[in-house]
């Protein structure tokens, strides 16, 4: 379970800052590279768009790092909003454990 207050680093983060900008790599050329539009990759970079199965599959192919990293890097962001988000707190306290409803 995520114990951090600090919110964790982004898809779109980690997508421009650590891979994109030390290469030089553009928006366009990412797109290209990956077989999708422009806005697919925009959206990625600004947070707009999650990284599904086959997104992750995708940018494991071009960046040769696995779907599990893509994966990941969306999962701790999800999860940490759903801790983080007062709504979502409500829904997850209101559940019981079996032991407890039965």
């Amino acid at each position: 379970m995520l114990t951090t207050k600090r919110k964790p680093a982004t898809i779109g983060e980690i997508l421009t800052e650590e891979f994109m900008k030390p290469i030089s790599l553009t928006q366009g050329a990412l797109a290209a590279a990956m077989g999708v539009q422009r806005k697919h990759v925009n959206e990625l970079c600004n947070d707009r768009r999650n990284v599904t199965a086959a997104t992750a599959l995708i940018l494991a192919r071009v960046f040769g790092n696995s779907p599990d990293f893509w994966l990941n890097v969306q999962r701790r962001t999800d999860l940490w909003e759903a801790m983080h988000s007062a709504r979502q707190r409500k829904r997850i306290e209101r559940a019981r454990p079996l032991t407890d409803a039965a």
